[in-house]
């Protein structure tokens, strides 16, 4: 298997009610689409699209927020976003040689992560912050429908968020929405090259593409797109809800 992952050129700056589809498959007619490619985008140019852009202006923090915000040394205003967009905030901490501290959140979505997702990077606004999208899978489908449609051909989307993981250093893109794509495959009962039978081997497959895709795209290279070539995949209805692990499994 020879797989390719090519950023997708000529992809402007992404405003409130821009037609996304419209948009990426202009940049994408003079590449073309065959059977079975995948997309991955990330979650900024779809949060634009759909106005998910907060002005710090218009936010008034809450006597909680103002609290986290001291003992983090973090805007207040940037904290009450936080703490809107998430049901619970998992620990809040800050290192020493650190400016400002973090709040793990676990967000609406039920994804855990650094400040909800709460961005101020590559908002195209200043004191601004952008979100995720409303719902990463509905605005996935839509995306993939539109240009499947177009390019007559099945297509796979994933749209991806940068999440630091426990015990690790740095950061990687992971799926937050999908269309098409499988969560996950399920390899429990297949053999190894030795013959032995796997019992619950679980690959990542979203979660690999989504990463996969970070190899390619920079964060100043305002290339949000990336092309994924060569792979195996059926369709399916699976969500990136299906990624997350259920808390009754959490051993920590």
């Amino acid at each position: 298997m020879s797989v390719s992952l090519t950023p997708v050129p000529g992809i402007p700056d992404i405003h409130p009610g821009d037609d996304l589809a419209l948009i990426v498959g202009n940049a994408l007619a003079p590449m073309g689409l065959v059977d079975g490619d995948i997309l991955t985008s990330a979650h900024k140019v779809f949060s634009k699209a759909e106005g998910q852009v907060v002005a710090l202006a218009d936010v008034t923090p809450s006597p909680r927020a103002r609290e986290i915000a001291t003992e983090l040394n973090k805007d207040p205003r940037k904290v009450e976003v936080i703490l809107s967009e998430s049901t619970r905030v998992v620990k809040t901490f800050r290192h020493p040689h650190q400016s400002e501290g973090v709040m793990i959140c676990q967000h609406r979505l039920g994804f855990i992560s650094a400040n909800a997702a709460v961005d101020e990077s590559n908002t195209g606004q200043a004191d601004t912050v952008i979100l995720l999208p409303r719902d990463p899978d509905a605005s996935a489908r839509a995306f993939r429908d539109a240009l499947a449609v177009r390019f007559n051909t099945r297509l796979g989307v994933v749209i991806t968020d940068t999440f630091g993981r426990p015990w690790r250093l740095g950061q990687v893109n992971v799926a937050i929405g999908l269309a098409g794509v499988p969560a996950t495959r399920h390899e429990g009962g297949h053999k190894d090259a030795y013959g032995r039978e796997l019992a619950i081997t679980e690959p990542a497959f979203a979660d690999e593409i989504a990463t996969a895709s970070g190899l390619v795209v920079g964060k100043a290279a305002q290339t949000p797109v990336v092309l994924v070539r060569g792979l195996t995949w059926e369709d399916t209805n699976d969500t990136a809800a299906d990624i997350l692990r259920p808390g009754k499994e959490n051993v920590f």
